[in-house]
């Protein structure tokens, strides 16, 4: 199953880095998110990605162009017969990653719709680039496939600030609202899987995902939560930042699943 992250939104609210490059490369612990946020599906077994991009793209292709070299431990360059490279060790994960510019001003629904052709209209997960979690993704696929529903959320429980999910004793969802301040409970924590009819519902790239084909599905019954009690959080401000810089100081980062 391919695995698709959304990395191309301007990241305003941590402008402070984002000024200068996309928010999911925004690194913690010497590594972009989004490195952290593939290290979790490549654990479970998942490792064809597709990424959707869009604000400072070309920072995201230099940094997979020079993958190999970031993460070798020993290289040399040999200038004397004109550039010629040689890796002594590395550490590079079988990896197929697949780059997309899905536009600057494209809405999430969109930036699916633009990669379509890459999805060969099979049944794909999606997330976004900016947050972590410790959930067993092979579980949730698993789980998708059990409830035969068209799209199923990991539902996490922060408490502030995102999409408020209301969920029945089946593990329904039965209504998807959009951020407020004022709610609290389990929210859309990302982490999807997402049949791929769901395409054909996306009107073009002013479609929030979140809005139109999620909300018409919560009302249907086509969209289930995946309950994780677990570890999730977002990197959405500086302070967040800090958050998970200082957990995995600590050498407590829970959603470092492969390093358990």
């Amino acid at each position: 199953m391919k695995v698709v992250i959304l990395a191309g939104g301007y990241g305003t609210r941590i402008s402070e880095e984002s000024v200068l490059k996309p928010k999911p490369m925004i690194e913690i612990g010497g590594q972009p998110i989004l490195w952290h946020i593939m290290k979790s599906y490549f654990y479970y077994g998942y490792n064809d990605f597709i990424i959707c991009c869009g604000y400072k793209t070309n920072i995201i292709k230099e940094y997979f162009d020079n993958y190999y070299i970031y993460r070798s431990s020993d290289v040399t360059f040999d200038y004397s017969k004109g550039k010629e490279h040689y890796i002594h060790a590395s550490d590079v994960e079988p990896w197929r990653v697949t780059l997309v510019d899905t536009g600057l001003n494209t809405m999430t629904g969109g930036r699916v719709k633009r990669i379509a052709k890459y999805l060969n209209d099979e049944p794909f997960m999606l997330t976004y680039g900016d947050g972590v979690c410790d959930v067993n993704i092979k579980e949730l696929e698993k789980f998708h496939k059990n409830h035969k529903r068209k799209a199923t959320i990991t539902a996490v429980r922060p408490g502030n600030r995102f999409g408020i999910l209301t969920i029945d004793e089946n593990n329904l969802i039965k209504k998807f609202a959009e951020k407020n301040l004022e709610d609290s409970g389990w929210i859309n924590g990302g982490y999807m899987v997402l049949n791929p009819e769901i395409i054909d519902e996306i009107e073009g790239d002013n479609t929030i995902l979140e809005r139109e084909p999620l909300e018409s599905y919560a009302k249907n019954s086509n969209l289930v939560a995946y309950m994780h009690n677990g570890f999730w959080a977002c990197m959405d401000t500086m302070r967040d930042k800090q958050y998970l810089e200082n957990l995995l100081n600590q050498g407590c980062a829970p959603w470092e699943v492969w390093k358990k």
